[in-house]
């Protein structure tokens, strides 16, 4: 049975506490959430849950409801299907590439493996951001 989808941060900012993450480790990814988000002037998101099949579209579909989407990066992650989709606005594309986006979702991946969810989205957002810059 698929367990209700999990949004770290809501487009309100607000943390949704039900899913996979404990109250630390929801504070550690909205910390490195507003980090990336301040250091780079781009709009980081994350989705956690069930994503429908073609999943890459479904990302694509989520990413266009965050609000300046030209701007946003959202990494939409689906523990169940074993599927991580990295999806940047025409923006963020500019200032983080394909190939940063795949090392990026390589290393989480290596993470998850590793049990490390909350851990290996956090390090993602981090290389993200980095290779982002600041703005």
């Amino acid at each position: 049975m698929a367990s209700e989808p999990e949004q770290v941060r809501d487009e309100a900012g607000a943390q949704v506490a039900d899913g996979p993450f404990t109250t630390r480790q929801l504070l550690r990814l909205d910390e490195a959430l507003r980090i990336a988000d301040q250091q780079t002037g781009l709009t980081f998101s994350v989705y956690i849950g069930e994503l429908e099949v073609p999943t890459r579209e479904h990302a694509e579909r989520l990413h266009r409801q965050i609000e300046g989407a030209d701007r946003a990066v959202l990494v939409a992650l689906s523990p169940n299907q074993r599927r991580l989709e990295i999806v940047t606005g025409n923006e963020a594309r500019k200032r983080i590439s394909d190939r940063d986006a795949k090392l990026a979702g390589l290393s989480m991946a290596a993470s998850f493996a590793g049990g490390d969810l909350a851990g290996g989205v956090v390090s993602g957002i981090d290389q993200l951001a980095s290779h982002a810059g600041r703005h």
